[in-house]
């Protein structure tokens, strides 16, 4: 048994299976200057199991029968979950005031929008997707559904509770607080009139067999999530994406992504606000 708290060293072929660990799970790409990230978030987990050096935590997290847990708890460790309320209003502009104007008439029969909020880390995301929703008098007889996935549970589990500090409305109107939190103490928490439109499930992007249950679905948000990925499992996430969406549907990215040498399946449509992508109906040309 190791000495509490001796500090140990991840060695260079170590972290190579470690870094190949991470993407056969997750997707994420970890280059070379990540190794003392590696080091310093799972230092804590080795001394806490108690093993004498990374190598033996490795074959832990690769063979043995409890390893899922543990899995689960590196991922959470080694991915990045910050995000706010309203983040990149440009792209959310054009969601409010041209895509969901534009949906409203296309489905006004149907009267039901699905939408999918891939890597949806703590909430915010979905829930602001939610709260532009409701502020729009014309959606309110119909069936919204906003489905939140992420690859880590702890955030799934933070999501599904809707208690956020103030650092997360940092780029939010006041008016939003007011009209879909209640105060509690030094945080806030949303109302269930926001959480109502939102279902999280935990879900790796990578996951063919679990995705193939996904009904198809008129908006994909992916934003700041791809970035992490190389390109062969880019390609795979956004084909994936592409068998989602209804035709003319929209996939909405963070804005240091794009579709260059990724996709050619998807048009380009510069609306007022920003610049987004829609799905190509086969044989029917562009769409923008």
């Amino acid at each position: 048994m190791m000495i509490e708290n001796k500090s140990l060293e991840l060695p260079d072929d170590v972290f190579h299976l470690f870094r190949d660990l991470m993407y056969e799970q997750s997707g994420v790409v970890l280059d070379e200057r990540a190794k003392y990230f590696v080091e310093n978030r799972l230092m804590h987990s080795v001394q806490q199991l108690h093993f004498d050096s990374f190598r033996d935590y490795y074959f832990y997290l690769k063979y043995d029968r409890k390893k899922n847990e543990e899995l689960a708890n590196v991922i959470d460790l080694l991915t990045i979950h910050e995000t706010y309320f309203f983040r990149e209003d440009q792209q959310l502009k054009s969601f409010s005031e041209e895509i969901l104007p534009e949906l409203f008439a296309k489905k006004k029969d149907a009267k039901s929008l699905r939408i999918w909020s891939a890597g949806c880390s703590t909430g915010e995301e979905p829930y602001t997707l939610s709260m532009l929703i409701l502020d729009k008098e014309e959606f309110k007889d119909w069936t919204i559904e906003i489905f939140a996935t992420d690859i880590s549970q702890r955030v799934l589990q933070s999501a599904r509770r809707g208690i956020y500090q103030p650092t997360a409305f940092r780029s939010t109107d006041p008016k939003y607080v007011s009209k879909y939190f209640t105060k509690e103490e030094n945080a806030f928490r949303i109302l269930d009139t926001v959480k109502r439109n939102v279902v999280f499930l935990h879900l790796n992007l990578l996951d063919t067999n679990k995705i193939a249950f996904i009904n198809p679905m008129d908006i994909i948000f992916c934003r700041n999530v791809i970035i992490y990925f190389d390109l062969a499992a880019k390609r795979k996430v956004i084909d994936l994406f592409h068998t989602k969406l209804k035709d003319n549907g929209y996939l909405l990215l963070g804005h240091s992504e794009s579709l260059i040498n990724i996709s050619t399946a998807f048009a380009l449509r510069h609306l007022k606000h920003d610049m987004v992508y829609q799905k190509l109906v086969r044989n029917s040309g562009t769409t923008g």
